[in-house]
């Protein structure tokens, strides 16, 4: 194979196995594999051998050999080390994938001899549809030389060995899979929470267990000021290879998205792609409001703004506001019949990442919902709101019950609150906060109002009553044909990825509508909501498969505020007392 044939077959990821998809077991070792991951933590570097001496016990010839991708180098005892570059990667990455498919077989341990032979046997793994929550993607890397490589840690599958170990998964209940990568190159070009896929050397050698435990007893013989690093760190940075395999990163690639019936190139490099989707656009809105329309008790307004929320995106920041997201507080939820879980089922399906987080008191007062530093690890704790972009976060606030926020319930409703209002998570690092941007689409189901701000609320307005919730869930077409969920998908990622623009001309009469509408009454409208209504013409143009805003859409929008801004003004005369 030449090497641009290498190369293409890297960047394509064809016949390259995948561990989002296949478990470990199904993999040999030392071969190439990719991964999509989110980069969780960064570890300290570390120095590996990039070229040593060693004697060839055949001939007794003095030999050269290279010490990169490899975890343990086989030098024996007739090693003449050269210390020359060697620096690992520190990016212990606990990264959470979501993979559309997982798979849960039964581990069984063989030798290696049984992998060599895999080739030649007729196994298929069982495969098992399960919901996952993020991205996953490598760790990062940081440090100086040619020679220097940095670790990556994420989340594994084999959970039922994993038990007694804290693999630090950011969501409670998460399994995986997870690595830690280790990068020779480039390391700064990667940042905490980046997406990617990594292409790189699969490393699970049984002697990395081995010598974490002789490094980990040895540690209590030796002297403080030799040792560099503490027994907890020693423990959390060399989990087993068997749980937590190691990736000799060769090629890494940001993730523009993480939805896999995508191109992985961008759109404007896949011009064809675009043309034909942007041609159906508007006939799959129209399908999918059709779809929201009976989930939504009936309520096509609402779905109107759902579909609108669902392909909403943090485009770009100015100073520190950011720009194109679009929070929707759902009000109005029934409590019965489960609505809200069956609510986000729907949504789970149809986006790449998804997380539901019931807003119990429990939920409140004992989660982590912000990452921690943790120094006599040195590692970073996670979080629940340590998410991968464009992840789908759906408070259920119909599970909120009567009792008393603690300390830490406050702080995490704090947390939501910067996250909703900034899009941004404030990690702890004990002596100091240290600000990193996100990019997550919270949607709000309550009762009555949020407690939380929003950019938008929409109070639902049901068809059927309580008494027959529980027969109207069970007759409606809650699970579509795989062939119409896959184009719902689809159109969601290609809206929420489309650019926009809006031209002078209309930008002149959006000026001028807007001065005609305080004209009467000065008080009906400011520029909070003048602001909400060009998000909303925003996000309906792009719905419909438009980069550009038309007038046409600009009154359209216009129209769908005044409707919701009509229902929320009776629903308050309904309720006066609501907040």
């Amino acid at each position: 194979m030449t090497g641009l044939t290498t190369l293409s077959v890297l960047l394509k990821g064809c016949l390259v196995p995948s561990l989002n998809d296949v478990p470990l077991h199904y993999l040999k070792p030392n071969s190439l594999v990719k991964f999509r991951c989110l980069i969780q933590d960064m570890f300290d570097p570390e120095f590996y051998m990039g070229v040593y001496e060693a004697v060839d016990p055949p001939t007794k010839a003095k030999v050269l050999r290279c010490g990169k991708y490899k975890d343990v180098t086989e030098c024996g005892k007739h090693c003449d080390g050269r210390e020359t570059d060697f620096l690992l990667y520190a990016g212990s990455s606990q990264a959470r994938v979501v993979p559309s498919t997982s798979y849960a077989p039964t581990r069984q341990k063989r030798s290696y001899e049984e992998d060599d032979d895999m080739d030649d046997m007729d196994t298929q793994p069982q495969m098992q549809r399960e919901p996952r929550t993020g991205p996953q993607s490598p760790t990062e890397q940081r440090g100086n030389g040619d020679c220097k490589r940095r670790e990556t840690e994420a989340p594994s599958s084999q959970t039922a060995s994993a038990s007694h170990l804290d693999l630090n998964f950011p969501l409670p209940g998460e399994k995986g899979p997870s690595c830690l990568v280790k990068v020779y190159e480039n390391w700064d070009g990667f940042k905490l929470n980046d997406t990617l896929e990594v292409f790189g050397i699969l490393s699970v050698s049984p002697a990395l267990s081995a010598l974490a435990d002789k490094k980990d007893s040895s540690s209590l013989l030796l002297d403080p000021t030799e040792c560099m690093e503490t027994a907890e760190e020693q423990r959390v940075h060399s989990p087993p290879a068997s749980l937590v395999p190691r990736l000799h990163m060769l090629y890494a690639k940001p993730l523009p998205h993480n939805n896999p019936l995508l191109p992985c190139a961008t759109l404007e490099d896949n011009s064809a792609f675009l043309t034909s989707t942007l041609n159906e656009m508007a006939s799959v809105r129209a399908e999918l409001l059709t779809y929201f329309t009976p989930i939504l008790l009936g309520d096509a307004l609402a779905a109107e703004y759902l579909i609108l929320h669902l392909i909403s995106n943090v485009y770009s920041r100015r100073d520190i506001l950011p720009l194109g997201k679009f929070t929707l507080n759902l009000s109005g939820c029934p409590t019965v019949a489960s609505y809200t879980e069956r609510f986000y089922q729907i949504i789970q399906q149809l986006v790449p990442s998804s997380y539901y987080l019931g807003m119990s008191l429990q939920n409140m007062n004992q989660m982590r919902f912000v990452p921690k530093k943790d120094y006599s690890a040195n590692r970073l704790v996670s979080g629940a709101l340590q998410l991968a972009r464009n992840t789908s976060l759906f408070l259920d606030e119909t599970q909120l019950e009567q009792g008393q926020l603690d300390t830490t319930g406050v702080r995490n409703i704090t947390a939501l609150g910067n996250l909703i209002t900034w899009q941004k998570v404030d990690y702890d690092f004990n002596y100091h906060q240290m600000e990193f941007p996100c990019n997550i689409n919270v949607l709000i189901a309550s009762e009555g109002r949020s407690l939380l701000p929003s950019d938008c609320r929409i109070h639902l307005q049901s068809q059927i009553t309580p008494p027959h919730m529980e027969e109207y869930l069970n007759s409606i077409h809650m699970h579509p044909p795989a062939s119409q969920l896959n184009k719902f998908r689809m159109y969601l990622s290609v809206a929420r990825l489309l650019n926009y623009s809006i031209s002078d001309e209309v930008t002149k009469s959006v000026e001028d509508d807007f001065v005609d509408m305080r004209k009467d009454d000065p008080q009906s409208i400011s520029a909070e909501d003048l602001h909400r209504m060009l998000v909303v013409a925003r996000l309906l143009s792009l719905s419909l498969g438009q980069t550009s805003l038309a007038r046409d859409s600009w009154l359209r929008a216009k129209h769908m505020e005044l409707l919701r801004r009509s229902r929320m003004e009776q629903h308050t005369c309904v309720n006066g007392n609501e907040p």
